[in-house]
């Protein structure tokens, strides 16, 4: 992994931040390619610590507002290939297909039922959950979800997702050591924050519903 870390370090400091935004197409499309590994390091080379490290190369290092702002540009760009892979192929062919794109019927499963229970309060949580981001989208568009919802729910879970990597980039730097512990915090976090924020929707939803019927 701190070989992958550090060759990812080296290419997103010299492709700037169309790298940032490539790869994070990768990570929020079918493509298995984790975030952590894109947004840690953008975060890194955006701290002080980069910047006077034995390994640091002038013209490489960045601001992390603007990595932060890639990373979400990237994550838009990946979702928007999946909501229009599901809307053009439909289930069937998708199913049929999407081996070619990494896409098992148990994952995209998962994430139709997901979807289907709590629809755009679905779309902002997923992005939050590991494997779950990658094929949200994808019922997303076979349901036809409102263009400016679907892109402003992914933007927010994509946003908050992104903008903690990068941070933990910049406070723990490259070395997996010392930020795996922040990311397993990080990632517990996220859950319970789904969670909560899930359960605080469905009873909303519930108390609505009571008192329409009353």
């Amino acid at each position: 992994m701190e070989q992958i870390i550090q060759w990812v370090v080296n290419t997103v400091g010299q492709w700037g931040y169309a790298g940032i935004v490539i790869m994070m197409f990768l990570e929020s499309s079918c493509f298995p390619f984790p975030s952590e590994v894109v947004m840690i390091p953008a975060g890194y080379l955006s701290s002080p610590n980069y910047i006077h490290s034995e390994g640091y190369v002038a013209g490489h290092e960045m601001n992390i507002w603007v990595a932060i702002a890639m990373g979400i540009i990237g994550s838009w760009l990946g979702a928007l290939f999946n909501y229009y892979l599901a809307l053009l192929l439909g289930r069937p062919l998708l199913l049929k297909w999407g081996k070619y794109f990494f896409i098992s019927e148990e994952n995209f499963e998962k994430a139709e039922r997901f979807f289907k229970r709590h629809g755009e309060i679905g779309t902002f949580t997923a992005r939050l959950i590991p494997v779950v981001r990658q094929y949200v989208s994808l019922p997303a568009g076979l349901v036809r979800m409102n263009m400016a919802r679907f892109l402003f729910y992914t933007g927010l879970g994509a946003g908050l997702w992104v903008s903690i990597l990068a941070w933990i980039g910049y406070i723990a730097g490259q070395s997996e050591a010392l930020w795996r512990p922040y990311l397993k915090r990080a990632t517990v976090a996220a859950l319970v924050f789904c969670v909560v924020v899930v359960a605080v929707y469905v009873l909303i939803r519930r108390a609505r519903g009571k008192k329409s019927a009353a």
